[in-house]
């Protein structure tokens, strides 16, 4: 079999500056999850207008994280977000004296928490119309580990191969369905001195 694996996308600081914008990671996020889309059909389902979507698009066009998919044209045009993935930030998170970086990288981070957060609520809000068999594999769970920094870094990359083969497995069978699986390892110890 081919391997499909999706594009990544790293964040720079010109991509991070440009994502860090309310609008603009929910487009993204829409794209991702929803497929290509006009900036019409955009500002439909995030309630806004045609014309700031259509901004919005172009500007994160201008750092690829969407792209033009080809298939519309003028203000039928269908955009695409550029990875199945939250893109992976690569900015000045170890550079102190970037401020403005600093502060878009937080921001991006307590969005993204947020997107977590609506579909965790979503989840807990809808369960009950789920069947048993889906009730049962869907949900919350945390695993403790006790890891190196390095060692963190290869279960990282272990967890991204198992997913990537699971990416499009179920494609073609009208009982699949897609399902966010998001992978946030944090430190439960305090921080060295």
């Amino acid at each position: 079999m081919a391997n499909s694996r999706a594009p990544a996308v790293h964040l720079d600081r010109a991509a991070l500056a440009m994502l860090a914008h309310p609008l603009r990671a929910r487009l993204l996020d829409e794209l991702r999850v929803s497929g290509p889309a006009t900036a019409t059909m955009l500002a439909a389902v995030l309630q806004t207008n045609s014309g700031a979507t259509s901004y919005h698009l172009r500007k994160l066009a201008q750092v690829a994280l969407v792209v033009d998919s080809g298939k519309g044209s003028g203000r039928r045009r269908l955009w695409s977000a550029s990875t199945e993935s939250r893109p992976r930030d690569e900015g000045p998170r170890d550079d102190p004296d970037d401020a403005d970086g600093q502060a878009a990288l937080a921001w991006l981070a307590r969005d993204y928490l947020q997107h977590f957060t609506d579909r965790a609520e979503q989840w807990l809000d809808t369960q009950d119309r789920w069947p048993v068999d889906w009730r049962e594999q869907v949900g919350l769970s945390d695993h403790l580990v006790q890891v190196t920094a390095g060692q963190l870094s290869a279960l990282r990359a272990d967890l991204a191969e198992v997913l990537e083969r699971y990416r499009r497995i179920g494609a073609g069978n009208p009982s699949a369905k897609r399902v966010s699986v998001y992978l946030c390892p944090l430190p439960v110890d305090r921080p060295p001195d």
